[in-house]
């Protein structure tokens, strides 16, 4: 199936045909780079993971969707929005799915594969709506729509940003509005494997700053003059030594990354290459100009060529194929149905479905734990108004978290 591939081969390890057999999930995950305890210890670690350990927590069934690929709310508006990887833009309203579409793009995108519609945004006032998708040259577009509660309008459509696509997997596709007000976007490292061949940098596209690849980009979408969108001052490389746009560096593909709504910690679940898969984690406040290491490093292992002396580490990460092939970043649980999650980062893997959680204290973790077998092509969390998650799941649809 077409809609199987989708972050398989894009977003996981693509030195083979993205279609072998992968192993089971392991019983010891590996914590900051090594496995079997978190990062830290004493009492603080011990009370954190009992807490984790006596959370019970289920999947309910909200929507049936094909081929799902992003989540978003929007200001003053109850309904969930949910993208297709053909091009819809389908709301989800008091549990029942509305097959009218908000937005067909159908027309502009080219689906299959690791390619499609994969980002949806709202402005926080909610009069705008932001999709990230793959247009029919194989380009990376970031497209702008004026939005109603009847509505996008197709006809306001306001092209933002267009970047050439080189090998049709490792887009990116995340759309997050930060705690800023700005617009971040995500973008893989342009494809193929090992951030090699034609269209990459010499040395990757990943640690180059002289293109938007394998990057996170921040920008205020408020034209100016002679751009589309406004660049932030503040943005690291604004006055120069790189492309103006970019926020941070050195990822493979940021396929899912999230801002704690609470805290405005920065969470990233970066795909890896054949070995490992991590999550990366910045404090607020910081992160305007973090290397992240890739094709230098793979997660915390050496790649390719001498590691930059500035690298940022995984708070996480696990190994490629015993644990899972493509790690699917979530959210930091903020909701009030689940206590005993308050706090608790949630993440999966698209190849085994497992839920798993961690807890950070200082930038390391303090309790971990995988909680349930999840379903099958996990390819996005959803956050709603509340705090409540979600997920998207190519064969499930859209599933909401509750208590067992």
């Amino acid at each position: 199936m077409v809609a199987l591939a989708l972050v398989v081969g894009a977003c996981g390890s693509d030195d083979d045909d993205g279609t072998s057999a992968r192993n089971p999930v392991s019983p010891t995950p590996t914590t900051s780079g090594s496995s079997g305890t978190p990062a830290t210890s004493g009492s603080e670690t011990e009370n954190a993971q009992q807490r984790l350990n006596a959370v019970e927590v289920t999947l309910t069934q909200v929507a049936e969707l094909d081929q799902p690929t992003a989540f978003a709310v929007r200001s003053n508006d109850d309904a969930l929005y949910v993208t297709e990887q053909d091009g819809l833009v389908l709301a989800v309203r008091d549990g029942e799915l509305d097959r009218e579409p908000v937005l067909d793009l159908s027309d502009r995108v080219q689906s299959g594969g690791e390619q499609g519609l994969l980002g949806l945004a709202f402005s926080p006032d909610g009069s705008k709506l932001y999709v990230h998708y793959s247009n029919r040259n194989g380009d990376n577009v970031l497209d702008e729509y004026d939005m109603s509660d009847q509505g996008a309008d197709a006809a306001s459509r306001r092209e933002l940003l267009t970047v050439e696509g080189l090998q049709p997997n490792h887009n990116g596709g995340q759309l997050v509005f930060g705690p800023d007000g700005y617009l971040y976007i995500g973008l893989g490292d342009g494809g193929g494997a090992g951030d090699q061949g034609g269209g990459h940098a010499p040395g990757g596209n990943g640690q180059s700053l002289d293109t938007l690849l394998g990057k996170i980009l921040r920008i205020d979408p408020e034209p100016s003059a002679g751009r589309a969108y406004t660049l932030p001052a503040d943005n690291p490389f604004a006055g120069g030594g790189g492309e103006p746009e970019i926020w941070a560096y050195g990822l493979r593909n940021p396929w899912r990354f999230s801002f704690d709504r609470e805290t405005e910690d920065l969470w990233i679940g970066d795909v890896g290459q054949n070995a490992v898969e991590e999550i990366d984690f910045m404090p607020a406040g910081q992160g305007a100009g973090a290397n992240y290491g890739w094709n230098r490093l793979e997660g915390s292992e050496p790649y390719s060529g001498d590691p930059p002396e500035d690298t940022v580490s995984p708070i996480f990460e696990y190994p490629n194929p015993d644990e899972g092939c493509t790690v699917i970043g979530g959210y930091v649980y903020r909701g009030t149905r689940i206590p005993g999650l308050d706090g608790t980062y949630l993440f999966s893997d698209y190849c085994n479905g497992t839920i798993r959680a961690i807890t950070q204290r200082d930038g390391e973790v303090v309790a971990e734990r995988e909680l349930f077998a999840g379903p099958e092509s996990i390819t996005a969390f959803g956050e709603d108004h509340d705090g409540e998650l979600y997920v998207l799941a190519q064969g499930s649809g859209l599933l909401r978290f509750d208590p067992s």
